[in-house]
């Protein structure tokens, strides 16, 4: 039942033009098109633009594909009563949400591999295997991280139309308060305090350490990790509560 449902989950995804466009074609159009602007310029920790920004595509990827097609899929699903649906077909809603998780898992892994040998046609990008796999269970922790977040924060919406503006304009905050377009010390002030409220900026300055093999337990990378694991507390809870409302 469950591979069934998976094979329906990932077909669907695949005939989703609005989320194949924000997730597997913008991140790396953008990861190109950037290289050619800066593709020769030196970053903090004397860090390549590949060794920079490989790992923080790779992250934008799995922060499209979990709150597009994972959070978005369960406010859509709610709100058009698919969920009303499957109660009364063999499918659970355990099934479905396994299913849901599994396709994440597997479209985000599919952007790690393909940002990272674009990186390596492209810029010369080196592979060395410990830092790889070290870099792929980070790379997992914060899938899971960004799974229960963005469960939680659709959990809110009632609207399908209010899950998409916020989805849109979500994607385009992200975009430029986590360190994906240019260092965030080079943006507006402004822009820098919204960078330290939002968790995947935090993710991507530790994923870009974990990757180049720089990672140091020092007061950044606390600091970083604690706001990460505030907010998945914070967004279990928010579970929990809006469960407990439904019920």
């Amino acid at each position: 039942m469950l591979a069934t449902q998976l094979k329906y989950d990932l077909l669907m995804f695949t005939r989703e033009i609005f989320y194949m466009v924000f997730t597997i074609i913008i991140p790396p159009v953008t990861y190109l098109f950037m290289g050619q602007l800066f593709g020769d310029a030196m970053y903090a920790g004397n860090l390549s633009y590949a060794e920079t920004y490989t790992p923080s595509f790779i992250l934008l990827i799995t922060f499209g594909v979990v709150f597009f097609a994972f959070g978005f899929d369960q406010v859509m699903n709610r709100t058009t009563g698919v969920e009303k649906r499957i109660n009364l077909t063999p499918v659970s809603k355990r099934t479905l949400l396994v299913s849901n998780i599994i396709r994440s898992i597997i479209i985000t892994s599919f952007g790690y591999f393909l940002i990272f040998f674009i990186g390596m046609i492209a810029y010369d990008l080196s592979f060395q295997p410990a830092n790889f796999i070290i870099a792929f269970m980070t790379f997992m922790l914060f899938n899971a991280a960004l799974l229960i977040i963005s469960s939680a924060i659709y959990s809110l919406f009632t609207s399908m139309n209010g899950a998409l503006v916020f989805s849109i304009v979500i994607f385009q905050v992200v975009m430029f308060t986590g360190g994906f377009t240019m260092p965030i010390d080079m943006m507006p002030k402004f822009v820098q305090v919204i960078a330290d409220f939002n968790p995947v900026y935090h993710m991507n300055q530790l994923f870009i350490a974990v990757w180049n093999g720089q990672f140091q337990v020092d007061n950044s990378s606390l600091l970083s990790s604690g706001f990460i694991i505030g907010c998945v507390v914070a967004s279990l809870g928010v579970l929990r509560l809006v469960n407990k409302v439904r019920k």
